[in-house]
């Protein structure tokens, strides 16, 4: 089973469903694979299909046996420079609940949305998920709720990481390339936010993002 394509199918599925198929999955799984077959996946459930003879639609088969690995983390992330390799490799890692915000240091204002769901969607099907993460909208770091929410920042996180609050939280911050400003810092301090410490070192974002929720995932 590992060798046969999975594709992401963003409707409904079950067996018997006939659905038509977009052409690119048809030339990819045709000419590309030189196959009919592959698998289907959404909303946690993954099935078998083939494509019918025409070429024009993929007709949904029996449910497989694999069990979803996603989670129910939630990062909440800086736009950064390399967001599509952050995004890929956190996807991958089963993250639940993606949600962008915008801080003080923040460079990356620009980030093509649209192109960063597709290199989710590519990661889920590469890493075997049955279900895709949900990306939502950007907001402000003054309109987030920072109950329960651990820091993965090593600044921040120095003396302060308990192992009761990574237990209770499924919620993770990542702060841009160039950190979280002092206001920031401050309103944090006052929430009495969680922090997670990385290692000795200063780590890139997206490095950063990775080990955090590593290191959640195995508490």
């Amino acid at each position: 089973m590992q060798n046969i394509p999975r594709i992401y199918i963003n409707e409904e599925l079950k067996s018997g469903k006939s659905v038509v198929a977009d052409k690119n999955i048809v030339h990819y799984l045709c000419h590309v694979m030189r196959r009919k077959d592959c698998l289907v996946f959404n909303n946690g459930d993954e099935y078998f299909a083939i494509i019918d003879e025409n070429n024009k639609n993929l007709i949904v088969q029996e449910k497989t046996s694999r069990l979803d690995p996603s989670n129910n983390l939630i990062l909440y992330f800086a736009p950064i420079k390399k967001i599509d390799d952050m995004l890929n490799m956190v996807t991958q890692m089963g993250i639940g609940v993606l949600q962008p915000v915008i801080t003080e240091r923040t460079v990356a204002h620009h980030v093509n949305w649209e192109r960063m769901k597709k290199i989710i969607i590519e990661a889920c099907e590469q890493s075997g998920r049955n279900s895709i993460p949900q990306l939502l909208e950007p907001i402000k770091f003054n309109d987030l709720d920072l109950k329960n929410i651990i820091v993965a920042d090593e600044r921040y996180a120095h003396g302060k990481e308990t192992k009761e609050q990574i237990i209770d939280s499924n919620k993770i911050l990542i702060g841009p390339e160039g950190g979280f400003s002092d206001a920031e810092f401050e309103k944090m301090d006052k929430a009495n936010v969680g922090g997670i410490s990385l290692g000795k070192t200063i780590l890139r974002a997206e490095v950063a993002a990775v080990v955090a929720v590593a290191k959640v995932l195995n508490k």
